[in-house]
């Protein structure tokens, strides 16, 4: 059967469903029948799993003919990954859809950390035909005995979600399974499907790795454009003097007509805590939706979350308030409207959760924005302007990730045992660690078996070498150990199980949010109000409460990064504001505040950069706006107090937001000698950098994820898992230990190289530097605080006063501003 006959069976089994399969679906079956890898670029909901369910199906057609219709247990034919669990369910039931129209007598079986001990043994003795699962489950597959033996029949592997795991250590981890099953099966086809991002080609290339030379490869686009439709919800009144949270809630009588207008409506939240009080706060507002409204986020039981997931699927619910947990892939076609509450970040991650609604090809995506303090409006302008450009954020690789390269080695050793000279070849093939040189290698496979620094206690000796030159691990209680532990996805905080003392789970809550509540304590969660009955190890026993009010835990693991489209968008629309070209309806929503902040001081245009400089009576206020976000202002700030400090001897606090940040000292600030002394200067940016900030405190925090995954802390058992405060102390001490014993290894240095790019972002604190070098320094010097400057103030005061007397003080300078 030619490639022709065979897409024909496909094109049949299409048009008796009344569908008509799109270009790039038929593009990317004829390139996989020809032997080609590549990538599948296709926004949500246009009929991507099928451009490669299909030909995995008409290949085996091609080759079994005669019989195809009654071969049965064909060994593993197909790995199709996935970043999140609740994927697995609707690829499952799409391919068992086109294999049984197709009339073949193939199975498929999901595998993830929710698959029963049962079923994994049952899914080792008979291999499915195609293998639904996540890259830890793949690289346990891996550590299991005689692996090799089966994957023999593997054709193809399938990487779904490509974007949401090219930029993590998940996707190195894909990377070296995939550099290991090329080993075993040269001739393997290897495609990933991938939503837009600002690197495509850099992302192919970390998912082929040395596939490339072969010179068989395709980026395949669908070019069909997702429309998306984007309505901010204004407030009736713009507040002069925002902050950030003064308005989400306020919006709340406007969120309520959306989802009542809508079949379903999903309304995301950037952080966990925000979830729940906005669930809490509509159901007060509309108690109508009691039983039709439900939360989901990650730390809800998975229970509780296959059930959300399936009753929105089947349209039994109204509104589902979520967090990014639902931001994936997931088929929930009922779904109407979206709503975002606050800043999403970052122009991807927008679109995205935008693509929830009309999630078929050619639908109309609708989505409101709700800001939780007036400037975030001019973000949504922003948004409306990079969806329109198509201007999405890239997602730079991680390389030379040696923590996620030690696991690996040792899943290896668990397994089957490895010969080193075979695996670091595989290994240099991957993107990842094609710079790996011979004397890296030497380190890594010495720590392993001797634990270097580390080599007087045992159990950090895992790995032998015996007579043949096979690196394995002997001992079952190592390899336990180290099955328990594959994975990089690593916690803020360790997680505490939510139970019912009468039994049944809730979810999990970080451990530093419990140790605030004493016994009596009620908090919400989950929708529900709890009062805490006492702490059993890793376990929080509660109770129903019939109180209404209560904590809400918040989680560390809240805070997302702005990224540079955003930024640059942010940028623009102020300086369009500045020329008065006020085309954006939330641009002309806000006048009135952007009117009052260039009365009192200045609105920048893209050739400027702003500072603003006023005393107070809490001291001298220098507040710089380089719009950077966050992150690359805690960097930038505490660069800027260093050089003056150099000045003269001075102390500052340090306050920053996306927008902004603030230095405040008792003490006048040289403001001139220090522009002129060469304040945004690049020259010796990198020693400036190490000097300014605590690199040793980031790097200590950064070590415990890598100490973990590299196996160096061993969480505890699935029933008895280890205090968070345990694993703490464990990883600063190694810390310590290489600092002072062995300065040279390499995961030591990895934790400065992830503060450095990741933290600090380096590279975009350089670009920022660059940039304001080329623009014209405007130096205002307003009486008091203006529009601007007034939410970072705020970001400051709320690290230490309580609700109630934020809200008062904020009530007072407003006044105060206002006259």
């Amino acid at each position: 059967m030619n490639e022709q006959t065979v897409i024909k069976v496909a094109q049949d089994w299409f048009a008796s469903r009344g569908w008509q399969p799109f270009p790039f679906q038929e593009e990317s079956w004829q390139a996989y029948l020809e032997g080609y890898s590549g990538l599948v670029n296709a926004p949500t909901g246009s009929g991507k799993t099928y451009s490669l369910l299909m030909p995995i199906l008409l290949d085996f057609i091609r080759r079994h003919p005669d019989d195809y219709r009654s071969r049965k247990k064909n060994g593993l034919q197909a790995i199709w990954l996935t970043p999140i669990r609740a994927l697995a369910k609707e690829i499952q039931a799409s391919a068992q859809r086109a294999i049984d129209g197709l009339g073949l007598e193939w199975q498929v079986a999901m595998r993830t950390g929710d698959t029963s001990t049962s079923e994994r043994a049952r899914q080792k003795r008979n291999a499915p035909e195609i293998l639904i699962t996540t890259p830890e489950s793949l690289h346990l597959l891996i550590a299991s005995k005689g692996y090799a033996t089966y994957f023999k029949y593997l054709q193809a592997v399938v990487v779904d979600e490509w974007h949401e795991l090219v930029g993590s250590k998940r996707g190195v981890q894909v990377e070296l399974a995939l550099s290991r099953l090329k080993a075993l099966r040269p001739e393997i086809n290897i495609w990933g499907i991938s939503a837009t991002i600002g690197n495509m080609d850099e992302a192919l290339e970390v998912l082929l790795g040395s596939h490339l030379d072969r010179q068989k490869y395709k980026m395949i686009r669908s070019n069909i454009k997702k429309q998306i439709e984007l309505d901010s919800v204004l407030p009736d009144e713009i507040e002069r003097f925002p902050w950030a949270g003064h308005l989400g809630i306020k919006l709340l009588e406007k969120v309520v007509p959306i989802i009542k207008n809508s079949k379903t409506t999903l309304i995301f939240t950037n952080t966990r805590a925000q979830c729940e009080i906005w669930y809490q706060h509509l159901l007060d507002a509309d108690p109508e939706l009691a039983g039709i409204m439900a939360m989901h986020h990650s730390s809800i039981s998975r229970d509780l979350r296959n059930w959300v997931e399936e009753a929105l699927h089947d349209e039994r619910l109204k509104a589902v308030v979520c967090t990014s947990s639902l931001d994936l892939g997931v088929d929930f076609r009922p779904v109407e409207s979206i709503v975002q509450i606050g800043s999403p970040k970052g122009v991807a991650r927008f679109v995205q959760r935008a693509g929830r609604s009309g999630h078929q090809p050619g639908a109309l995506s609708k989505i409101y924005f709700v800001p939780t303090h007036g400037l975030e409006l001019i973000e949504a302008a922003a948004l409306r302007q990079a969806i329109k450009e198509n201007d999405i954020e890239s997602r730079p690789p991680y390389v030379r990730s040696f923590d996620v390269l030690v696991q690996y080695l040792v899943t290896l050793a668990v397994s089957d045992g490895f010969l080193p000279d075979d695996i670091f070849r595989e290994i240099q093939g991957t993107f990842s660690y094609q710079s790996i040189t011979e004397e890296e290698w030497n380190w890594v496979l010495s720590f392993i078996t001797t634990g270097g620094s580390l080599s007087a206690y045992d159990e950090f000796q895992k790995v032998i070498v015996d007579a043949n030159g096979v690196f394995r691990v002997d001992s079952k209680r190592i390899a336990l150990r180290h099955r328990l532990s594959i994975g990089t996805i690593a916690s803020d905080s360790a997680m505490m199980q939510v139970k019912y003392v009468s039994g049944g789970r809730v979810g999990h809550v970080e451990e530093w949010f419990i140790s605030q509540l004493k016994p009596g304590d009620v908090f919400w969660f989950a929708g529900r109000s709890l009062e805490l009955v006492r702490v059993k190890e890793m376990t929080v026993q509660v109770r129903k409460s019939s109180k209404k009010k209560g904590k809400v835990p918040a989680w560390l693991g809240g805070r997302l990064t702005f990224s540079s489209q955003l930024s640059e968008g942010l940028r623009l629309k102020i300086a369009q504001a500045a020329r008065r070209e006020l085309e954006d309806i939330e641009l002309q929503a806000l006048s009135p505040l952007l009117d009052l902040q260039n009365d009192r001081s200045h609105l920048p245009e893209e050739h400027e950069f702003l500072m603003e400089y006023f005393k107070s009576r809490e001291g001298f206020h220098l507040i710089c706006y380089p719009f950077e976000g966050r992150s690359a202002h805690e960097g930038l700030g505490a660069l800027i107090a260093y050089r003056i400090s150099r000045l003269q001897p001075i102390s500052f606090s340090i306050a920053m937001n996306d927008y902004g940040f603030e230095l405040l000292s008792d003490t006048e600030i040289p403001v001139d000698e220090a522009i002129e002394a060469g304040l945004f200067s690049t020259k010796d940016l990198e020693l400036d950098i190490q000097r300014s900030i605590n690199s040793v405190e980031m790097a200590k925090r950064r070590f415990r994820d890598i100490a973990s995954i590299a196996g160096l802390v061993f969480k505890g058992y699935p029933s008895k898992q280890k205090r968070n405060k345990h694993l703490q102390s464990s990883s600063q001490l190694f810390f310590e230990v290489f600092n002072d014993y062995e300065p040279e290894n390499l995961l030591y240095l990895q934790a400065y190289d992830e503060v450095r790019n990741f933290q600090l972002e380096a590279h975009r604190l350089r670009a920022a530097l660059q940039r304001i070098g080329q623009q014209r320094l405007v130096l205002s010097r307003p009486e008091r605080a203006t529009p601007f400057a007034f939410p970072i103030i705020v970001d400051r005061l709320r690290e230490r006063l309580s609700s109630e007397k934020l809200a008062d003080r904020i009530r007072k300078m407003t006044l105060q501003l206002e006259r």
